[in-house]
Formats: structure tokens, sequence, C-alpha cells
């Protein structure tokens, strides 16, 4: 199978990512994928891939689970996975390229400099959160920032954090991948590729839940988000030709 080796590493490092983080899968995947695979391959690859991740993550975490905290999420994000879904169709590669590229890098400045205290939150934050994730996620399946963001000014503890991004990720995932598949995205290429590299996921997930809890992931995740910054401007070059 042509590039099965590098997708491989490249799933195993995104859900190492995650399984420390809780997030980060598609962010870390998605810009290395695009190197090697097809871009309307490689985003419901992803997506599928990272159901494994998502439902690992929120079993391991179902005790911290508050299904209050996921419902705005859900409600904006289902509308927002059709629309998602709609432009991932039509898009062209260098405008997803740079898409992607202006997204990853804003969201890395974003969570280095700019990130504030934790403050009161409205429902309607979360139903906007909820659509951007779900319409990011089907379009790039990379949507985790705008919930990551909003997760950061709730002032939740750490494992309330990172079971909510979960299983919301989980439940958004399976959705987002019913419209790829009802679109005709998920093609028998996609659905072997993932079950091929499954290995690598669940070996990169378990290995980063060893060490979550047991280091602070801070410095780790400022290290990743240089790397996603690198990814942007990887992207805009590629975008430019």
């Amino acid at each position: 199978m042509e590039y099965y080796l590098p997708i491989l590493v490249i799933f195993f490092c995104g859900a190492f990512t995650q399984g420390l983080t809780g997030f980060g899968f598609a962010l870390v995947s998605i810009p290395l994928l695009v190197l090697f695979i097809d871009i309307k391959t490689a985003v419901p690859l992803c997506m599928l891939s990272g159901l494994a991740i998502t439902a690992f993550l929120s079993l391991q975490l179902r005790a911290h689970l508050e299904w209050r905290k996921i419902r705005p999420l859900l409600f904006g994000c289902l509308p927002g996975i059709l629309v998602g879904t709609l432009f991932l169709v039509r898009v062209n590669e260098p405008i997803f390229k740079f898409s992607l590229g202006a997204m990853l890098i804003a969201y890395a400045l974003y969570r280095l400099f700019l990130v504030p205290g934790p403050r009161a939150v409205g429902k309607v934050w979360g139903w906007a959160a909820g659509f951007a994730t779900g319409a990011i996620s089907a379009a790039f399946s990379a949507g985790g920032p705008p919930t990551i963001i909003y997760a950061t000014l709730t002032g939740w503890k750490k494992d309330e954090i990172k079971s909510t991004l979960s299983s919301f990720f989980f439940l958004g995932g399976v959705a987002t991948a019913a419209a790829h598949a009802v679109s005709g995205l998920t093609t028998a290429e996609v659905v072997g590729l993932s079950a091929a590299t499954l290995p690598g996921v669940l070996a990169g997930v378990w290995a980063g839940s060893l060490l979550y809890g047991r280091f602070k992931t801070e410095g780790y995740i400022k290290l990743v988000l240089v790397g996603l910054i690198l990814m942007g401007l990887l992207m805009f070059k590629s975008a430019l030709g």
C-alpha cells in the first residue's frame, strides 16, 4: 500500500499528542498527510481514524464526564458539519492549504501568547464553538481549536476539559464520518487505510495516555504549537506553489 509507512508514523505522532493533551490528532496529522495523499482522502481518513482515539479517551475519563457541558457544543456542531461537508466537496487544493495554514498559525499564536483566564461563558458561546468545530472538522478534519479555546475560558479542571473534549470529539466525529460517507468521501481506500494504520493509532494514544498526569504538559504543548506554526508556514508555501 503506497505511503503506508509514513501515514502510520504520522498517525502514531498525532495519536500520541492527543493521548497526552486531549487534542491535536488532526492538527498534527492533516498538514503532514496532505504531503503524501490527496486532500479528499486525507480528511475523511483522519476523521475515521480519530474515532478510535476519542473512543479510547472517552472511556478512560468517563468518570469526569458531564453531559451538560457537551450539549451546547453538540447543538452547534450538527449544522456546522453540513456546512463543512459541502465546502470540502467543492474546495480546491490551494484554498484548502492556505486556509488550514492560517487556522494552524492563528490557533498556535493564540494558545502561546493570548490565553485569557477563566470567566463565565454562556451557552451561546458553546453553540458557536460547536458550530465552528463541526464545520472545520467536516472540511479539514482539524476542528479542535474553537472548542479548545472555549474550554480554556471555562475554568474547568484538567480532567474535566480532557473528558469533555474527548467525548464531544467522538460524538461529533461519528456525525462527521457519517456525513463524509453519505457524500461519497469515505471510499474503500479510506476504510482500508484506516484499518491498516489502526495499530499505530492505538499505540500512539496508549503511549500518550501513559504520560498524561505524570508530567506537566504545558512545556510539551508549547513545542507542539511551535511545530504547528511551522506546519502552517509549510501549507502557505505549498498553496503558493
